[in-house]
C-alpha cells in the first residue's frame, strides 16, 4: 500500500462530480484514480476533463483495476449492496454514500462479505464528523444543560429541483425524503446521543406505493434511555432547511444548518431556570469541508489499519430504523371495522 489511498469512483454522476471528486483530491492522504458511468464515452470524457487516469463503464472492470485501492459509492440507493459486495470479494476498501442499504436485509449481507473479504467498510454519515455536532456531544456529555429529554430535527428541501430523477421511484430510491435526509437526522441525533432507538413512529405522506415514495415523513422516537426525538423530513418544501435542537433540563442547544460544510455556524446555547433565560451564548463553530474530512479519515483507518470512522453496523441501525418508520407509515392490509 502506498501512503496514498487510490479511489474509484462507482456512479460517477453531478453528486460525485460536484462534491465527492473534489474531497478526494484535495484530501492529503488520498488519490482519484478511476471513475466509472454507464458510458464509456461519457466516462472517459469526464476522466479527462478532470485529469482522472482510468475511465470504466462497469462495475467490476472499476474494481478489478490493479491500480484502486477503495472505491466511493455515489450511485442510486439500490445499487448500494450489489456494489458494496462486488467492491469487497475484489478486494477494494468501501466508502459508501448513505442510505447505506435499500433494508436491513442488505445492510446484514453488506457487513457479512466485507468482513470475509477482510475489506473496510465506511457509510458516509459524514455529519458525525463535523465539528458542530462532536461539540453539542461534548455539551451533553459535560452535564451542564442537565438530563436530556428532547430532540427534535429537521431537513427540508425543494426535491422538484433535484437532478436525481429517480428521488420518488421506490424501486431506486428505496424511500423518499427518509431515506434521503432524514437518515442524515436520525444519525446525528444517535451519535449525539450515544443512544439507541428502541420504539417508532412515523407518518408518511402520501403513503408509499411499489412504484413511489414519500415526499414527506414525521417521525416519534425513543432512545433506550428515555430521550424522546421527533424528525420531519420533506421534498415537499420552497426552501432548503435543517435544524437541531436538543432539550435538558437545565438548558438547550439550537443550531440551523447543522448538516453544512465550509461554514461557521453559530451554536446558541441557553441556560434557563424557574422557566426563564438564565444565561444565553452563542458558540461560533467553524465546520470545514466534511466530505474531504471524511475521505481523509477512512484512507487513515486503511493507511494505518485501524476502525472505520463509521462503521457498516452504523449504517445498520440506522437502517432498522429506516425499515419500521416505512412498515408503520404505510396503510394497514385491512381497516379496522367501526363498532
Amino acid at each position: 500500500m502506498t501512503q496514498r489511498v487510490r479511489y474509484g469512483i462507482i456512479g460517477f454522476g453531478n453528486f460525485a462530480e460536484r462534491a465527492i471528486a473534489p474531497a478526494i483530491q484535495a484530501s492529503a492522504n488520498s488519490e482519484l484514480v478511476a471513475i466509472q458511468k454507464r458510458s464509456l464515452a461519457a466516462s472517459k470524457a469526464k476522466a479527462s476533463e478532470y485529469g482522472i487516469r482510468h475511465a470504466c463503464d462497469s462495475v467490476d472492470q472499476l474494481v478489478a483495476h490493479p491500480d484502486v485501492d477503495a472505491v466511493f459509492i455515489v450511485s442510486a440507493n439500490a445499487e448500494h449492496c450489489r456494489e458494496t459486495l462486488a467492491a469487497a470479494k475484489a478486494g477494494k476498501h468501501i466508502l459508501v454514500e448513505k442510505p447505506m442499504a435499500m433494508n436491513v436485509a442488505e445492510a446484514e449481507e453488506m457487513i457479512r462479505v466485507c468482513d470475509q473479504s477482510k475489506v473496510k467498510l465506511m457509510v458516509g454519515h459524514m455529519v458525525r464528523l463535523s465539528p458542530l455536532t462532536v461539540r453539542m456531544k461534548e455539551i451533553i456529555q459535560s452535564g451542564s444543560i442537565g438530563r436530556i429529554t428532547f430532540v427534535r430535527s429537521e431537513f427540508i428541501y425543494d426535491g422538484r429541483n433535484s437532478q436525481r430523477t429517480w428521488l420518488l421511484d421506490q424501486n431506486v430510491a428505496g424511500g423518499g425524503p427518509l431515506f434521503d435526509v432524514g437518515v442524515h437526522c436520525l444519525d446525528t441525533i444517535r451519535f449525539i446521543l450515544d443512544d439507541d432507538v428502541v420504539s417508532v413512529k412515523s407518518h408518511l405522506e402520501p403513503i408509499p406505493t411499489k412504484a413511489t415514495t414519500e415526499s414527506t415523513a414525521a417521525l416519534s422516537l425513543r432512545f433506550s434511555k428515555g430521550v424522546l426525538a421527533s424528525i420531519y423530513c420533506s421534498y415537499a418544501a420552497p426552501i432548503r432547511r435543517s435544524i437541531l435542537e436538543i432539550v435538558g433540563t437545565e438548558g438547550t442547544l439550537f443550531a440551523r444548518d447543522f448538516t453544512r460544510s465550509e461554514m461557521t455556524i453559530p451554536l446558541t446555547v441557553t441556560q434557563g431556570k424557574a422557566d426563564r433565560e438564565v444565561e444565553t451564548r452563542v458558540e461560533a463553530i467553524v465546520v470545514p469541508n466534511l466530505y474531504v474530512d471524511e475521505v481523509t479519515r477512512f484512507s487513515s483507518s486503511i493507511l494505518n489499519n485501524t476502525d472505520s470512522p463509521v462503521p457498516g453496523t452504523e449504517g445498520l441501525k440506522n437502517q432498522y430504523v429506516l425499515d419500521a418508520a416505512l412498515r408503520n407509515g404505510t396503510a394497514p392490509e385491512v381497516s379496522p371495522e367501526a363498532d
